[in-house]
């Protein structure tokens, strides 16, 4: 058997988010149907992140175990043949056998998209959440540094999960303007279900001026999803990299 590495590009606007389930269009399924088309067998594939509905990825990772005998480009050129045009595969590498795309990570990026005019959206409509008043994103910037590392983010976590360990270290928390859009990046070793949509969400009530940037130590603190605010919408996230030490990998047990 051999393990492989992939990494996928999509528009999670058709798609019922990431992990395959009965009656009901994913990714995972895609995928899958299009390595079965190659292979002549059926092969699962395990993601870096289970991305939900609506949600954009541009360096998902997956793996995947076969028997069949295909140089990496050779699965890339077969892949991009079979996917619908909406999945992209981006690269295909051989990896060591206990590599696991979901465990093996270090370490994810993550963007969300805001697109703060008071027009609505054409192009951007499903790609970035339009915010029609104007956001504070000094305020905002402010209120997303005071989050960086290792905390316990219960607060910012959707229920029901059944992760049992809510702390994560977030590397990277900060904001940037391109005209109408503003990017949100964040970089952490793991994240929480919805932790990223919960973060913008609070971070854009610091932006409308409903609550201080200050405020953030004290939602962290209460580890009580109310104490955050609203869930932004799926279809403005990216999961944009999926880092690996793959010198470290531990075998698994």
């Amino acid at each position: 058997m051999t393990t492989f590495k992939l990494v996928l590009e999509y528009d999670g606007t058709h798609y019922s988010g990431w992990q395959r389930q009965l009656n009901a269009t994913t990714v995972q399924a895609a995928v899958e149907d299009a390595l079965a088309a190659i292979a002549q067998m059926r092969l699962t594939i395990v993601g870096a992140g289970r991305t939900d509905a609506g949600v954009h990825a541009l360096g998902q990772v997956a793996s995947f175990k076969t028997e069949r005998r295909l140089l990496p480009r050779e699965w890339l050129r077969a892949l991009n043949a079979h996917l619908p045009s909406d999945i992209s595969a981006l690269s295909v590498d051989e990896v060591p056998d206990h590599f696991h795309a979901r465990y093996s990570a270090t370490g994810k990026l993550y963007e969300y998209h805001i697109l703060n005019r008071s027009e609505r959206a054409a192009l951007l409509r499903a790609r970035a959440w339009t915010v029609y008043k104007p956001l504070n994103i000094d305020a905002m910037s402010e209120a997303a540094a005071s989050l960086l590392g290792s905390h316990d983010f219960s607060s910012f976590q959707t229920a029901p999960t059944d992760n049992k360990n809510p702390h994560c270290r977030l590397l990277q928390s900060e904001l940037r303007r391109q005209g109408d859009l503003i990017v949100c990046s964040f970089y952490a070793d793991r994240f929480l279900k919805q932790m990223v949509r919960t973060l913008v969400g609070t971070l854009v009530e610091v932006g409308r001026g409903k609550r201080p940037a200050s405020d953030m130590p004290t939602v962290l603190t209460a580890r009580s999803r109310p104490a955050a605010g609203r869930t932004a919408p799926a279809h403005g996230l990216y999961l944009v990299r999926v880092d690996y030490d793959l010198g470290s990998i531990p075998p698994a047990t």
